[in-house]
């Protein structure tokens, strides 16, 4: 069997942390087993679904480096769902229905006023000719619903919660067609299931009741459900659902300098057993993907473990990499210097500037400024080299007596505006002899 997953995002927003999470583990799941990723885009919505939608949601995956092998569309396919519509309504499976929103929530509120769960009564398979017929003169269009047969327990084996059970009597009749014609997401969702080929669905734990509905769906179909894999869902830090998931995407990462490799190391692993490691490389994550693997408590997200992540991926960066990220003049050893120093790629200007200037170099005191000023008459006494903080410091040392920090902290303020930073004996080199002593004579004033 060739396995083939989907991911099936509506294009009326962008992209959150969460419908990343989703399209990831199918990817991933998919390029593991050597099967194929697909793209449908959920777009039945024809007032709320926009292509600007479509453009960065197809943009968001490309960033990420998931790239659907194909793509299809839910809007495309209208005349595919009439058609197995009126197969379902010849075999009984589908009703008309025509309460309106109003009457439907009054039977929702006495049902859990008297204590019971609100499940649809089922009225309207009780509706006379006579009686549709007065709804029709009073202008009232039917709802579709979908007849879930209650003799038949509905049970699958999930991939990642074990085996699961639903009593179809416990459910409502879903809702599949609107009263204006539009579709709602169950039955669409399943048909293209089946006809796509689609064998394994992977999700939020929160579409469990809507899955336990369409298996009945698929064999209404006269279909093989695929399999489920349904896996917690993302926390905020604080160990609940938070509306701060909700707008994370894509476009607020690369705000904050967040690597695709970073968000892709992060969502593979949290929720399971295997750590969270830096990686820069999707093999290995994709080679110890397993469903096995994934716990059924929640899974938290958070910020500053990604930032954190982000930092540690960042050091991991090859140059060609990130060589068109890079200041023109920035070259391979340059970025080796660099890197250690970068909490991410949003430093790199602030660091490449130390190296070219100008640099403003905090106030010192009479004494350092007259040590930095015999810094520049030794620095003109010196040949240019690989070697020049170390000879640099040590004719300093012979010269002054002074050792440790006093030696070292004054000549790094000097030299880059700073008390911190990467390794001087890598980076004056990179700084030049000229540019050095221009400091170095400048700070002694």
């Amino acid at each position: 069997m060739t396995i083939k997953t989907r991911f099936a995002p509506s294009p009326t927003g962008h992209l959150h942390v969460g419908n990343i999470r989703t399209a990831l583990h199918n990817w991933m799941f998919a390029q593991k087993e050597g099967g194929t990723f697909l793209l449908r885009l959920d777009d039945t919505d024809a007032e709320r679904s926009k292509e600007q939608y479509v453009e960065a949601i197809r943009a968001d995956l490309a960033w990420l480096g998931l790239v659907p092998d194909e793509e299809q569309r839910q809007s495309a396919r209208f005349d595919r769902y009439e058609e197995q519509l009126e197969k379902l309504k010849a075999a009984g499976r589908v009703y008309p229905a025509y309460e309106t929103a109003q009457e439907l929530d009054l039977k929702r509120k006495i049902q859990l006023g008297r204590g019971k769960p609100p499940i649809y009564d089922r009225a309207a398979l009780d509706l006379t000719e006579a009686q549709i017929a007065e709804f029709e003169e009073q202008g009232r269009k039917p709802h579709w619903r979908f007849k879930l047969d209650h003799e038949t327990p509905i049970t699958w084996t999930d991939l990642i919660r074990g085996d699961q059970h639903f009593d179809p009597a416990l459910l409502s009749d879903p809702v599949i067609r609107r009263e204006d014609g539009s579709w709602l997401y169950m039955l669409p969702s399943a048909i293209d299931d089946v006809d796509m080929g689609i064998t394994h669905v992977v999700r939020g734990e929160d579409h469990v009741a809507n899955t336990a509905v369409q298996i009945q769906m698929f064999h209404a179909l006269g279909a093989k459900p695929p399999e489920f894999a349904h896996e917690a869902l993302l926390v905020g830090t604080e160990g609940k659902l938070s509306k701060r998931l909700g707008s994370l995407g894509v476009s607020s990462f690369r705000e904050k300098h967040i690597e695709p490799q970073a968000i892709v190391a992060l969502l593979a692993r949290i929720g399971t057993s295997d750590p969270v490691e830096p990686v820069a490389d999707v093999a290995p994550l994709i080679a110890s993907f397993d469903f096995g693997r994934f716990g059924r408590a929640p899974a938290r997200f958070d910020e500053e473990e990604l930032a954190q992540l982000n930092q540690k991926i960042v050091h991991l960066l090859d140059y060609k990499d990130v060589k068109p990220r890079l200041p023109d003049a920035m070259d391979a050893a340059a970025w080796e210097v660099i890197r250690p120093n970068l909490h991410d790629m949003g430093d790199v200007d602030s660091w490449w500037q130390v190296v070219t200037g100008p640099v403003v170099v905090p106030d010192l005191s009479v004494e350092d400024q007259a040590f930095i000023g015999i810094a520049a008459a030794k620095m003109e006494e010196l040949e240019a080299s690989d070697d020049l903080w170390k000879d640099l410091t040590s004719a300093l040392k012979e010269a002054t007596g002074r050792k440790g920090k006093p030696l070292f902290m004054p000549l790094r303020q000097a030299l880059t505006g700073l008390d911190h930073g990467p390794d001087m004996n890598a980076l004056l080199p990179l700084i030049g002899k000229p540019a050095a002593l221009t400091r170095l004579v400048e700070a002694a004033v």
